[in-house]
């Protein structure tokens, strides 16, 4: 994982599997976010009786994370600490999670040195070549610590070494200090499956949630005041030579990131957030969608199940904000005093608080926490993963360019099909060629770099604004269809509705009218486009 896949810590060389000085190292972990109270209910859990006991006394650990006022290294994707232990000095440097492995796994170089400093001078790698800059270098200060009592338990699972961390203290940058309380889980040596098997033993006796940031992004986030805000998907970038197998798990961890990194946004009440999820979701499914012969198991089939129970619980609150921003709120700055339209303002946003509720609990459920867990075991080590079968090993195995190729040409050459007479289409089937397009969409942007050259970056690059273009378009009429419903059961479908209220229903339904025909236009000129365009794939 992060190379080409994570398997066994023998598939990595052997000067990666010892402590890194001037070599960098793959660190293959969990981390697990676990409230305060479930720390006591962990000790009494079946897992740790079964350990040996804990691998050394309780420490503490004082890390000290330095790097500059403009926070150089950070935008670089590193940081770099010194943790005293005791009286030794252990300096660290990692690379922050990256858009080809953007969870579990982090490059790491670390070193025992002589004083609370940084001491930069093994730093050879080419990859930490920006901390060979002097100036950067004098410009190195303390930015903020951690202060953490550590408790270490080896843990031995079918042949697999797994070290169980539990950390608990608080992080501290100027006057602000959060709490710490998480467990972690590293692979010593092994196979990955066993980490997640661990994990979910752990998740049936205390309340705990994969945690998609370390403590040195949290740490960032606490110094700059970072409010939280929606993350949108990264770049997945897949060469033409890799299996398809390592695509979809490429692709597959950056849809779950996005989900992920998204919970806290969405909880502080954020719509970006909120929206946000349901996109990771969307791209996730239409992932599987891609490769859906190959991922065939009924593991997958739980898994996909519970990808569209979340995606209903936080669909009716991202609806409502779409139609209360794009339709209620330009009638109500034009006239908020207007006949019924306050009354309807009202209406919608308690809808739109009780849409949220209804979302909140679920993404703050045990359900939600097992769905994150069960998908990253499932990405990592799922029954996909190791069917025996020859055709599906065979797709597993298939490199992934003339794959994507025909899985692109198939389905442009569909969208094509059903949407030559788009005008004609009702609602239900602009839907779905909406979809449709969505999906072609989402593939070509996973496959980009799939195409080298600079003839194919042009090419996709025209290719995907056309889909973008016809999937708004069609997003557009969609949403007047909806929105169409949303008005009728606010004014008009009550017996004895209010004449204020159906006349300000009225007014809104007016203005979703009026855009009709101009939407229609950009939907079919967006498809003609996408007729001429050429494929990037050939």
């Amino acid at each position: 994982m992060g190379l080409e896949k994570l398997g066994t810590l023998a598939d990595y060389p052997a000067e990666t599997q010892s402590p890194a000085f001037s070599m960098s190292r793959r660190e293959i972990e969990l981390k697990l976010e676990v409230p305060a109270h479930g720390l006591a209910r962990l000790g009494r859990s079946s897992l740790l009786k079964g350990a040996t006991t804990a691998s050394r006394k309780p420490a503490t650990l004082v890390s000290v994370y330095f790097d500059t006022d403009k926070l150089k290294l950070r935008n670089k994707g590193f940081s770099l600490r010194v943790r005293r232990i005791g009286r030794r000095h252990v300096q660290t440097i990692k690379q922050h999670a990256s858009e080809d492995s953007p969870l579990f796994v982090r490059n790491e170089w670390e070193r025992e040195i002589g004083s609370t400093q940084p001491d930069l001078d093994f730093a050879q790698d080419p990859a930490l070549e920006l901390l060979l800059n002097k100036k950067l270098r004098r410009d190195l200060k303390p930015v903020f610590e951690t202060h953490v009592r550590r408790t270490v338990y080896p843990i031995e699972s079918d042949g697999s070494e797994i070290e169980l961390t539990i950390d608990r203290g608080k992080l501290e940058a100027g006057r602000h200090s959060v709490p710490i309380c998480e467990i972690e889980l590293e692979l010593k040596s092994g196979q990955s499956a066993e980490l997640f098997k661990i994990a979910r033993t752990l998740a049936k006796e205390i309340p705990l949630q994969l945690v998609v940031k370390s403590k040195a992004e949290r740490g960032y986030a606490v110094l700059t005041g970072e409010k939280l805000k929606g993350v949108k998907a990264a770049r997945v970038a897949l060469s033409p030579d890799i299996s398809r197998q390592v695509a979809f798990q490429l692709i597959a961890r950056a849809c779950l990131y996005q989900l992920a990194a998204n919970q806290p946004a969405m909880q502080g009440g954020d719509p970006e957030g909120v929206h946000q999820m349901r996109v990771a979701l969307r791209r996730l499914r239409a992932a599987i969608s891609l490769f859906s012969e190959m991922l065939a198991s009924p593991q997958t089939a739980a898994v996909k199940a519970e990808f569209k129970w979340i995606a209903r619980e936080l669909g009716p609150v991202r609806e409502l904000d779409v139609f209360i921003k794009r339709v209620l709120k330009p009638v109500s700055d034009g006239n908020p005093n207007g006949a019924g339209v306050a009354v309807l303002a009202r209406d919608l946003q308690k809808q739109r608080g009780n849409a949220f509720a209804r979302a909140l609990a679920a993404v703050e459920s045990p359900r939600f926490r097992a769905l994150v867990l069960d998908a990253a075991a499932w990405i990592e080590a799922g029954e996909w993963t190791h069917q025996d079968n020859a055709l599906v090993r065979a797709l597993r195995e298939r490199p992934i360019a003339p794959a994507a190729a025909e899985e692109l040409h198939r389905r442009w050459k569909r969208i094509l099909k059903r949407g030559k007479d788009l005008e004609t289409l009702g609602p239900q089937r602009r839907h779905k060629l909406r979809i449709q397009a969505k999906k072609l969409r989402y593939a070509s942007e996973y496959f980009t770099e799939t195409f080298p050259g600079k003839k194919s970056a042009r090419r996709c690059k025209r290719f995907v604004f056309s889909l973008e273009k016809l999937q708004d378009a069609l997003g557009d009429l969609n949403d007047i269809a909806v929105h169409e419903d949303t008005i009728a059961a606010l004014g008009l479908r009550r017996r004895r509705a209010n004449p204020k209220r159906a006349f300000a229903a009225g007014l809104l339904t007016g203005r979703e009218d009026a855009q009709l025909d101009a939407v229609m236009a950009a939907a079919t000129a967006a498809g003609a486009a996408l007729i001429s365009a050429k494929s990037f794939w050939r």
